[in-house]
């Protein structure tokens, strides 16, 4: 059984209705919804508002991510996927939306625009060192696992 872990959030005034909630039980991600009404105007990137406030414990971090039915169905990404909330970070948790549509994509008030993974971190320890060992893909760059 996987670890209860504590994540204390707040949420802006007039937001309670905007808590971040799993779907289904068995869900990973609990869904952030909007807390404006804003328009997505094609090829234009705009940061979204949930009025969603964290105090993740220290080891962890909150990874905000795309709804596959919003990308599908309208068009829309969330860019820098998946976002990373820190720790130490307290201020709003935004979404930063992109329409890749041809159409405008209005966003109403309390719709599910992305949804939020919290991550336990390894303790890591970076070490420089003079060699590294070989691996088959060696110093292949992008892309050079593809198709041949």
């Amino acid at each position: 059984m996987p670890t209860k872990v504590t994540v204390k959030f707040k949420m802006a005034e007039g937001c309670d209705d905007l808590k971040p909630a799993k779907a289904h039980h068995d869900d990973a991600a609990f869904d952030l919804k909007s807390r404006v009404e804003i328009v997505l105007e094609p090829g234009k990137t705009t940061l979204v508002a949930t009025g969603l406030f964290l105090e993740l414990p220290i080891g962890f971090e909150a990874q905000v991510r795309p709804r596959s039915g919003m990308a599908l169905k309208h068009s829309l990404a969330v860019l820098n996927s998946p976002g990373t909330v820190d720790a130490g970070y307290r201020g709003e948790v935004g979404v930063i939306m992109f329409n890749a549509g041809e159409t405008a994509y209005s966003v109403k008030r309390g719709e599910r625009i992305a949804q939020m993974v919290i991550n336990e971190l390894p303790d890591v320890d970076m070490v420089p060192a003079d060699d590294l060992s070989d691996s088959t893909r060696g110093a292949g760059g992008f892309g050079s696992t593809g198709k041949h």
